[in-house]
């Protein structure tokens, strides 16, 4: 029998009924999502706070807290900035290929 695999966002225990607070478990990530994550989740202007953390180096988790103004939900939150995040980095994708495709770029030939 195949072991069950995690979900992967869960909300903790301890978020508040609306959840206009939560802790986010994000399950298979690290600092490399977390601190973009929590950089994207502050540039909205109804997030009072976020804050992430690694809970221990072995597990392989993060975790995610979200506090919004007036009562607003936190989850509609973090979708948002994922999304958001999602289209910035193929933004940033598209204006690579085309910077190695168009500009000049001094290229070396590998010898066999």
């Amino acid at each position: 029998m195949a072991d069950a695999v995690p979900p992967k966002i869960r909300i903790m225990k301890g978020a508040e009924p609306d959840l206009s607070a939560a802790t986010y478990q994000i399950y298979d990530e690290s600092h490399t999502i977390g601190n973009a994550l929590r950089w994207m989740l502050m540039k909205n202007p109804k997030v009072e706070f976020c804050g992430y953390s690694v809970p221990h180096p072995s597990e392989n988790t993060i975790q995610v807290r979200i506090q919004m103004y007036d009562n607003l939900s936190s989850l509609e939150a973090l979708i948002a900035a994922l999304s958001n995040l999602d289209d910035l980095c193929l933004t940033i994708g598209e204006a690579y290929d085309k910077s190695l495709q168009e500009d000049k770029y001094t290229r070396w030939e590998e010898k066999s």
